[in-house]
């Protein structure tokens, strides 16, 4: 497939130049899962995708548990569904702690252990429903159990998420809660890991394809005889062209100007992220592009952005790489306004 033809069917299916879904849940449930580890990134990631989104919205839905902040697939923390984590953690997280393995033995983080810890977690939070991590690091200690450093007990809480014991509860001012996963999310009847194999493969594909296998495995965490297998079931429902797999049809229209947020599916969710860059595979600099805020224009990364948040207005810097067209500029001052809306606020560019 020409890079063009990939661009276009990215943003459509990403659902960057089309029609946006009502709710941010919308989002998260026709992704299957969105990164993360940058909270305020992806409710910006959210808002991208939903029609009049502001942070007070996504707020809202996480704090009602609609959508829950977990560690699944890969090694990192993704906003996830309540209707979907179950199955989700049920087909990732066997991947998940096998990656984590080396430092569970690092970390002197044996079975034994962490059915303690898990233990005084539980009664914790059966008591007191909803506790900051340094509130249950607290009762780890209260009950002699040595949580170690940061690392360490990071790990201790991955290791509970992965478990299904604990998820995400609502924040605390700024500050992040965890709850029982069977508190906060209803049972709900399990379904088999073939057909939760095929759930994900089909909505990872019709939501960010076209993509690869090799894609699939680097966001899932999947190994790629279960990509393969995944594939496999989806017969007569997806397209294949080149080894490229998708759903849909490329929209013509593509927006001028996009401030995207780090981390974002649009960057983070392949292996090779060539045809938004605009550079071949080997001299790709979207591995920095991933960890950075950046500016699309006309769906290539043209740029970077930052902010500077004030009592009323906002800033928005933006480090253009190359001279923008008067159209592009327009574009940006509206995609600058819609931000700010996001937040509440003014806005206003500074063009470095």
């Amino acid at each position: 497939m020409r890079d063009n033809d990939i661009l276009k069917l990215r943003l459509n299916n990403q659902r960057l130049s089309v029609s946006k879904f009502d709710r941010p849940t919308e989002v998260v449930r026709w992704l299957g899962a969105v990164q993360a580890q940058d909270y305020n990134a992806a409710k910006w990631a959210l808002a991208l995708r939903s029609a009049n989104t502001t942070e007070l919205t996504v707020e809202d839905a996480f704090s009602k548990g609609q959508i829950l902040r977990t560690h699944i697939m890969r090694p990192t923390w993704h906003f996830v569904t309540s209707e979907d984590i179950r199955w989700l953690l049920e087909l990732t997280a066997p991947r998940v702690n096998a990656v984590c393995s080396h430092y569970y033995r690092k970390l002197e983080l044996d079975d034994r252990f962490l059915r303690r810890a898990h233990q005084i977690f539980s009664k914790a939070l059966q008591k007191e429903r909803y506790l900051t991590r340094a509130e249950l690091r607290d009762r780890l200690i209260a009950q002699r159990i040595e949580p170690g450093d940061a690392i360490r007990m990071g790990f201790i809480l991955i290791r509970a998420e992965l478990d299904g014991l604990v998820c995400s509860g609502p924040r605390r001012g700024k500050q992040f809660t965890y709850a029982l996963l069977d508190e906060r999310v209803p049972t709900a009847k399990r379904i088999s890991r073939d057909e939760a194999l095929a759930n994900l493969t089909l909505r990872y594909f019709k939501s960010h394809g076209p993509a690869t296998l090799h894609d699939f495995a680097w966001w899932s965490g999947l190994t790629l005889s279960d990509v393969k297998a995944g594939v496999g079931m989806l017969a007569g429902k997806l397209q294949s062209d080149q080894g490229y797999y998708f759903s849909g049809t490329a929209s013509d229209g593509i927006p001028e100007v996009v401030l995207l947020p780090a981390f974002d599916e649009y960057l983070v969710g392949y292996t090779d992220r060539s045809a938004a860059t605009g550079q071949s595979p080997q001299q790709d600099g979207s591995p920095n592009a991933i960890f950075n805020s950046v500016v699309l224009i006309r769906g290539l990364v043209r740029g970077d952005w930052s902010k500077k948040s004030g009592v009323k207005e906002l800033v928005v810097n933006v480090n253009n790489w190359e001279e923008m067209s008067k159209k592009a500029v327009r574009a940006l001052d509206s995609a600058a306004t819609n931000y700010g809306r996001f937040l509440g606020l003014t806005t206003r560019i500074n063009l470095l």
